[in-house]
């Protein structure tokens, strides 16, 4: 009796089918993280307040998560697989840059980010920045192919879509944080900027200093704005939205149409947060301290995206109930 293969290689072969150097990509940044998980244990030195190697291994993670859910989508991509390779190289060598810098630049017992005190301090800076502007570039090429992609299932291919457009915005927030415009937004909104400290380029801080008291493990400001946060949330639309689209996909008295109603009105939601989340930093308030305006657009959020979601989903239950 053949005995069936268990799910994580089966998922590890799909994977390995698509393209086998991100995947092998993936299992490096997943030895990373566990090498610099071990170093926050062995390291007692800190770093703007926060351990040596934490920001590492949060970059490391990201990074595993990103490339796995990448080289899953390149999967949908038909009738270009040299193009698929193309562009699955350039983004995880521009992903590998990025992840050598930062572990160096903390080695060094410094900071990678906005860093340009010292000649080579710049440059690393400078060429982690080009990283990550060919990332965002081949980032934006993989949207347009699953964009003009024909797919199949309509209600997973809009979360696909929705997913990848709405991380590259979240991308995008980066550029607040290394240019003068996110302090320029934050004047805008009554607040007025720090300055950038002397040998530093940039700031993800809106209202206070860097390196001030955060949140645990994700270190956002607790006494400011912090743009990491719609930075963050914009990121993993990648993985959540296409999830929430799976766990639709399970309700099996759904039609076609009531499916595709909910990913748009939960990626429409999403992308909504983003920016709310986004405008809550540059108007330099703690993500768990919104004032009334904050609280009274997140309140109708919330209640637009659970009514539209009752309005779809209530024929599904009238049946039921009869």
């Amino acid at each position: 009796m053949k005995t069936a293969t268990p799910l994580p290689a089966v998922l590890v072969q799909t994977l390995w089918n698509i393209h086998p150097p991100m995947v092998l990509g993936a299992a490096l940044y997943a030895a990373m993280m566990l090498f610099f998980i071990l170093g926050i244990f062995v390291d007692d030195r800190y770093i703007s307040g926060a351990p040596t190697w934490l920001k590492p291994a949060k970059f490391a993670f990201s990074s595993l998560i990103y490339t796995l859910t990448l080289v899953w989508m390149l999967g949908f991509v038909k009738g270009r697989p040299r193009f698929v390779r193309i562009i699955g190289w350039t983004s995880g060598l521009a992903l590998l840059t990025e992840l050598v810098i930062i572990p160096v630049q903390a080695w060094r017992g410094t900071t990678s980010h906005f860093n340009i005190s010292t000649p080579l301090n710049a440059d690393l800076f400078y060429l982690m920045g080009m990283a990550i502007l060919v990332l965002w570039v081949t980032h934006l090429v993989i949207t347009l192919l699953v964009l003009f992609q024909r797919l199949d299932q309509p209600d997973v291919a809009l979360s696909l879509r929705f997913g990848l457009v709405i991380t590259l915005i979240g991308m995008s927030v980066g550029i607040l944080m290394t240019t003068p415009l996110g302090t320029l937004l934050a004047s805008g909104q009554g607040v007025t900027p720090i300055p950038f400290p002397h040998g530093m380029s940039g700031a993800h801080s809106i209202g206070v200093p860097d390196g001030g008291p955060g949140l645990p493990v994700l270190g956002w400001s607790t006494t400011g704005g912090d743009l990491r946060v719609g930075h963050f949330v914009g990121l993993h639309a990648l993985q959540v939205l296409p999830l929430l689209a799976w766990l639709i996909t399970r309700t099996p008295r759904l039609k076609v149409r009531q499916r595709v109603q909910l990913v748009w009105t939960f990626g429409l939601g999403y992308l909504a947060l983003t920016l709310t989340l986004t405008w809550q930093a540059l108007r330099a308030q703690p993500l768990l301290a919104p004032d009334l305006l904050t609280l009274s657009v997140l309140a109708g959020l919330g209640v637009l995206v659970g009514g539209a979601t009752f309005l779809i989903t209530r024929p599904v239950r009238a049946l039921q109930a009869a």
